[in-house]
């Protein structure tokens, strides 16, 4: 998780990422990572609309979102 995380940065894709909160709640969101840290990343996060901090070991699934889909999207 953590390859792909530092990855999407340095190639400054996009994410479709599936995430459990400290409340069990599972969300999917769409983020551009920004910095990675030893058990955390901080993103921008499309859903929400404003940069967070996420925990890299509540993180699900990471989904690379390919040029062609953004531009539909």
């Amino acid at each position: 998780m953590l390859g792909q995380l530092l990855v999407s940065m340095e190639c400054n894709e996009l994410l479709d990422m599936m995430y459990v909160d400290k409340n069990g709640r599972v969300s999917k969101r769409r983020i551009k990572v920004i910095q990675v840290e030893d058990q955390s990343f901080k993103a921008y996060c499309y859903l929400r609309q404003s940069k967070r901090t996420f925990t890299i070991d509540h993180v699900l699934a990471l989904v690379p979102i390919i040029k062609r889909e953004r531009d539909v999207v």
